[in-house]
This record gives C-alpha cells, structure tokens and sequence, in this order.
C-alpha cells in the first residue's frame, strides 16, 4: 500500500525549499563573494546613514516628549565632574599652609594638621569623579538608538515611537540576527577547513600567499557578520613583517577589525574548546604564538618566544594589545612593557568605535563571551575607524616604560582617547601597595627636603 502524502505538505516542503535557496543565493551573492575578493557594494555605508537619521529623528521626538510632559532628560556626563588643576602636591600643600596661617612658612614646622586636608580632599575628590572604575562600564549615549540598554531616557513617550521601537526590535532578532549567525558559523567553519588543509602544503611561499588569503577571505566574513562598517587611514603605516602590532584594546573583535585589513601573527594562551580547534587549525597555516597556560607567566620565555618570531623578516607582524584588559574605548590605560623590551619597530594602531550604533565595549566581569556576542550581533552595526600611524622605535636611553608611554600616549592623542597611568588590572584587584607608598614618599621627600634648607642655611 503506498502511503499517504497530504498536498499540503509537500507545499510547505516545497516553499521551504524555495526559502533556503533564494536565502542562501542571497547570502552568496552579497556577501561571502564580495569577501573573497575584499569588495564592496555600498550597502552597509547606505544604511549606517539611513540609520542615523533614524536615531536623529528619535532623539528629537524624545526630548520633545519629555519636554511636553515637563521630564527630566538624564544627560551624561562628557567631561570630568571636579575641574582640576595639574599641580604638584608640593604646590598645594604650601597653599593649604599659606591659607590656613599668619606664620613664615620658612619657619613652620616640618608637619602641620593642615596637611591632611590635601589627602582629604584628593580621597574625596577620587571617590566623587573616579576616572579608573567608570572606563570599565559601558559609555553611555546622549542620543538614542532604539536600543534599550543603550540609553537612560528610554520609557514610553509616543505609540510611533513604541512601533518604530518594536520594528527595529523585529529586524535586529528577526532578520539581522539569523543571518549574521550564518555568516559567522560560515567564516569560522571556512577558516577551521581551509587552514588545516593548507596545513598539510609544505613550508614555502605558495603556502605563506594561501594561508594570508585564507584568512583574509574568512575575517572578512567574520566583519560581515557584525555588519561592521571599518574605516583605514593611513594604510601607508600598515604593520610590516618583523614588527609588531600594538593597539588599545575595548573588544575581542578587536582582532577582526585589524585581521581583515592585513595578516597578523597572534599572541595568547592555548584554550579548549572551539576556540582551541580555532587555534590549532590556525597554527597549521600560519606561525601564530600560543602559549601553555604554565608557561604564560613566564617572562622570559614569552620575551623569547616573541624575540626569536620579529628576528625572523619573513615572519607576519605580531599583535598585542599591551593593556591587558577591554577598557571602554574612551580611554586608554597602562600599557605593559613586555612588548616594548624586545627592541622590535612598534607599529601603533588606534581604534575608535562609534558606540551610537551598537557597544563594542566587552565588560567580561558582567557578561560571558556568548551573552556578549549575542549583544554584539543583535545590534545594529559596528562603526569604527583605524589610524595606522608612523613606527615608532625605542630611542637611546629610553626604557622599556618610557617607550610604553610615548607609544600609548600617541595612539591616545590620534584616536581622541583620554591618556590614563592606570593599570587596567584593576578591572579587577585593588590598587597596588607601590601607589600609596608613591605618594608617601613625595610627602616624606617635601618634608626632609624642607629640613635640609633650613639647616643649610
């Protein structure tokens, strides 16, 4: 007896069919094949515009509800809460004793109580506008972009704005979403494949041309899959075989961003997992630098390791980021010296991300890499821009720290980034024991030196 097939379903069947070809016809056409060849259509730079006229006209219809209902608009703040003067503790604990008494201050003693009112008033003054903590919290936005968690204003003001609200809500989960998670399994999965066959070629210059189109073709979709819109200046200072590559750190995606403009060496600890067939797939085609975790917090061997790849000219560039942690790309932080001890040409790199359409900013302490990738391919865009700047290679009698802070200092100067001492490692401890005892010692050192001129004179 033949069985029975209801017509009905062989529609559906049939529809569904015609659904996965045209979307994958789509997906082809539009996407991976124009990141083969590293071309673009204009389509995401079309809508980046038309979206921030959609944020312009949003913003306005917020503030011009608010202002008809008599709400108080929350209005970030973009500088500093305390205005402060760069001063020397020197300076302003004279002031203090200038102010607070009729003596000569050559013949007051070498302490006075007023003293303490300086360190008062700076543990005041840090714990009221405290410039650290606030870099590992995600930037908030003074215009909306119909993003929920991306705004304090956002409540219900119009039913136009609620139904533009939840279009945008349908086409970010309902189209953008899906497709962007195709794209991404397709670059990963791509770049798994291809990297362990090119793998198996032996070493030569066939193999190191198939292995940097390889992975330019596969970052490429990655950027496509979060829809990001990049734009290179100065690619005239693109990092150069046997240097090495550092940037300010806000994202893992940082990687991508600056892989599908140029092939890179990466530096990091082996993991499990997905990742860690990610990495071993990828050592097969390229000399990247990965290290046991046992063998990270040797300094040595990873001065080594990185010393002996830069000697090596026909070696990719090597990439680091030197602040050790996401910071939320307005500022940047203390960068670590290792990088700056091997007496390589240091290729600086900044990286400035539009936040109105979608956060970059990873705070790992409050969302895992999932969570986190899911907020990035659910929002509508990543906008950033890359300034390749000038080498930059350590001077005669400068240290590894001061070339550390001139390099940091430049990349913040180009990417309009506040220049911070801080170590980005209080993401997550407390601050070091060397920062009080710092301070102590230039009081200490007012003092005795206080001591010396009045006995020498």
């Amino acid at each position: 007896m033949e069985p029975f097939f209801n017509p009905f379903d062989n529609l559906v069947c049939i529809l569904l069919g015609i659904s996965f070809t045209v979307w994958f016809t789509l997906l082809l056409v539009f996407l991976i094949v124009p990141a083969i060849f590293g071309v673009s259509f204009g389509i995401r730079r079309l809508y980046m515009k038309s979206l921030v006229k959609v944020f312009e006209w949003a913003t306005l219809r917020i503030e011009r509800g608010a202002k008809e209902k008599n709400h108080q608009l929350y209005k970030p703040y973009s500088n500093a809460i305390i205005a402060k003067e760069p001063t020397s503790l020197e300076e302003e604990i004279k002031e203090i004793r200038r102010s607070g008494s009729n003596r000569d201050l050559d013949s007051a003693s070498e302490f006075e109580m007023s003293d303490i009112f300086y360190f008062a008033r700076r543990g005041v003054e840090s714990i009221m506008d405290d410039e650290v903590t606030k870099r590992f919290s995600a930037e908030e936005l003074e215009t909306w972009n119909l993003l929920t968690r991306s705004n304090y204003n956002f409540h219900y003001i119009s039913l136009r704005l609620t139904v533009l609200w939840g279009l945008g809500l349908l086409i970010r989960y309902g189209f953008l979403l899906p497709l962007r998670v195709t794209l991404a399994v397709t670059g990963v999965g791509l770049l798994v494949f291809l990297t362990s066959v090119i793998g198996l070629l032996p070493n030569g210059r066939m193999k190191n041309f198939l292995s940097e189109k390889v992975h330019l073709m596969c970052y490429r979709i990655c950027v496509r899959a979060l829809t990001a819109i990049i734009t290179y200046h100065d690619s005239e200072n693109k990092p150069k075989n046997g240097g090495i590559c550092v940037a300010n750190h806000t994202s893992p995606i940082d990687v991508i961003i600056l892989a599908s403009d140029g092939c890179y060496a990466m530096v990091g600890q082996i993991h499990g997992g997905l990742m860690g067939v990610i990495q071993r797939s990828m050592v097969k085609a390229c000399p990247h630098i990965w290290f046991e975790r046992s063998e990270v917090k040797d300094r040595h061997l990873v001065a080594k390791r990185l010393s002996d790849h830069v000697e090596d000219k026909s070696k990719l560039p090597i990439l680091i980021f030197p602040e050790g942690t996401c910071i939320n790309n307005t500022s940047v932080m203390m960068f670590k010296k290792g990088s700056f001890e091997i007496g390589a040409t240091v290729y600086p790199v900044a990286i400035k991300y539009d936040p109105r359409f979608g956060d970059a900013f990873w705070n790992s302490s409050k969302f895992g890499m999932v969570n986190y990738l899911l907020r990035m391919m659910s929002s509508w865009a990543i906008v950033c821009s890359v300034w390749y700047l000038p080498p930059m290679s350590r001077e005669e009698g400068e240290d590894a720290v001061q070339f550390a802070n001139r390099v940091k200092a430049a990349i913040a100067r180009q990417g309009g980034l506040v220049d911070l001492l801080w170590d980005g490692g209080l993401k997550r401890g407390k601050v070091k024991d060397t920062f009080k005892e710092e301070q102590q010692k230039l009081y200490s050192k007012m003092l005795v030196g206080t001591q010396e001129d009045r006995s020498r004179s």
